[in-house]
Formats: C-alpha cells, sequence, structure tokens
C-alpha cells in the first residue's frame, strides 16, 4: 500500500489488516518507495494512490504491473476517462475509489488477486469510446500534457514531435471544442471529464 496521506494509508493499513483472507506485507510513503518494495518482495497486489492528474502514479503501477507475480492497482478521488483509458492501456489491475465501501474494496482486491481487472464498466467503455469527443488520440495527448502544465518545447520532445505540429494540434483542439483558446479548450475537456 502506498499512499502519500500517512493517515489516509495508515487507515488502510488498519483496515486491511483487520480482513483475515489479506496479509499486508508492507507500506510505503510514496510510490516510489512501493516500486523499490515491489521490486525487492514481489507482493500479490500493490495499492497505489492517486491523485489528481498524477501520471507518474500510473507509470509506477505499470512497472509494478510488469514484474511477475504482481499485479498493481490504484486507489483515486476520483477518475476520469483519461486516468481509466491510461490506466487500461497501462495493463494495470484496476482502478477503486477512496469513497468505495470497505466489503467492495477487499471485494476488488481479491478479483485483481485472482488476475481479473477492475474498473467501472461505465466510465471504461466511456473512456474506451469518447462516442461524445471530437478529439483523436493524438490531440488528446497534446491536451493532456497542457493539462500538466508543459510547454509546447516539452510536449515536442515528450510526444517526439515538432513545436509546428503541436501547435498545430493545439489548434485543431481549439476550433473542435469550439474554445476561445487552449486554456479554455482545456477546462471544456475537464468540465466533461476527457481529461
Amino acid at each position: 500500500m502506498s499512499d502519500g496521506l500517512h493517515l489516509s494509508r495508515f487507515g488502510l493499513t488498519a483496515l486491511l489488516e483487520r480482513h483475515e483472507d489479506i496479509r499486508v506485507v508492507g507500506s510505503a510513503d510514496n510510490n516510489i518507495s512501493a516500486l523499490e518494495f515491489a521490486e525487492l518482495h514481489s507482493p500479490d497486489v500493490v495499492i497505489l494512490g492517486l491523485e489528481g492528474a498524477d501520471n507518474d502514479a500510473i507509470v509506477i503501477a505499470e512497472k509494478i504491473a510488469s514484474i511477475p507475480g504482481c499485479r498493481s492497482m490504484l486507489l483515486v478521488t476520483a477518475s476520469t476517462r483519461s486516468i481509466v483509458r491510461q490506466a487500461f492501456a497501462a495493463g494495470i489491475g484496476g482502478i477503486v475509489e477512496r469513497s468505495m465501501r470497505p466489503r467492495q474494496f477487499f471485494e476488488a482486491i481479491h478479483r485483481v488477486h485472482q488476475g481479473e481487472r477492475v474498473f467501472d464498466a461505465e466510465l471504461t467503455v466511456a473512456a474506451l469510446v469518447n462516442e461524445d469527443c471530437p478529439l483523436t488520440e493524438r490531440e488528446f495527448s497534446v491536451l493532456e500534457n497542457v493539462s500538466r502544465g508543459d510547454t509546447i518545447d516539452e510536449i515536442a520532445a515528450r510526444l517526439h514531435l515538432s513545436r509546428g505540429t503541436v501547435r498545430n494540434y493545439l489548434s485543431s483542439v481549439v476550433a473542435k471544442l469550439h474554445a476561445r483558446n487552449r486554456i479554455d479548450a482545456l477546462r471544456i475537456a475537464q468540465k466533461s471529464n476527457w481529461i
């Protein structure tokens, strides 16, 4: 279990330890420490905390999921289509919300342990289909990087595009969403839970 919120982490650890079918083998104060622990001990399931659009948690959960015999799942305050899409593509075992009832939480852990994937069906379908969203996957990628505060140069480097191509994608996003500018486009996308 990794969660930067100490009371939350200790509370969840105590809750899990009370369940007769679950054995807590460790707790980490951040996701990097959880990855190091997983690499050393290969626990069956690692639960990582994800706050906001913390893509590092998704990357670390993906690395943990690639450790033989180890699965990962994300504990979130709220999930968006973007987070679900990234987690699903990364092979992460599931996403559970902090508001979930303990019995459902235990069930989700057992299902992930058994190799199942635990994602909210409605949100997953929306994330994978995005019927109501006019943006292409590449436009999504560019806008997701904007949401992290990346500059044009940083986006171009991360996505292996030219600066001009990034600007063209952003212009297309603004036009498709009938936004005033890229900040307004980002607001529209976030309000629609696309990002």
